[in-house]
């Protein structure tokens, strides 16, 4: 779908390529191994890309190519989808896993008058061989 919108713009194909697969990320290194050419000759199509496409950088082109990547906009509503599972998901269990409201107290900890907590396990310095 980009590949196609990108040569009506005038761009050849391989140019159309280089500019898809930079639009997804990658280095001119990774492009260039991708496409079994020269980084050299990455840096030439971009240049030339530039040139047709009236960007003046690598952002701009990608900025330009993203409303045209067709995996964008999937990816957009999978996520949206996996979200609303996830709080659908996450509400069921908070549902099922009310703690009742009391005075209870947590791991054998008891409740002293100043609302503080006594642990009453012995993990006070004091006593560490005078020092």
């Amino acid at each position: 779908m980009l590949r196609d919108v990108l040569i009506q713009k005038g761009l050849s194909n391989r140019e159309a390529e280089v500019a898809e697969l930079v639009s997804k990320g990658l280095s001119n290194k990774e492009v260039a191994n991708q496409l079994f050419v020269t980084e050299k000759t990455v840096k030439f199509h971009l240049t030339n890309i530039y040139k047709k496409m009236n960007v003046k950088s690598r952002a701009q082109l990608i900025v330009w190519c993203l409303p045209h990547l067709g995996f964008v906009e999937s990816e957009i509503r999978a996520e949206n989808n996996n979200q609303s599972a996830t709080t659908a998901q996450t509400y069921n269990n908070n549902q099922t896993q009310t703690i009742p409201a009391g005075s209870a107290t947590v791991a054998g900890a008891t409740t002293l008058p100043g609302g503080g907590m006594n642990r009453g396990n012995g993990n006070s310095d004091i006593g560490m061989g005078g020092i």
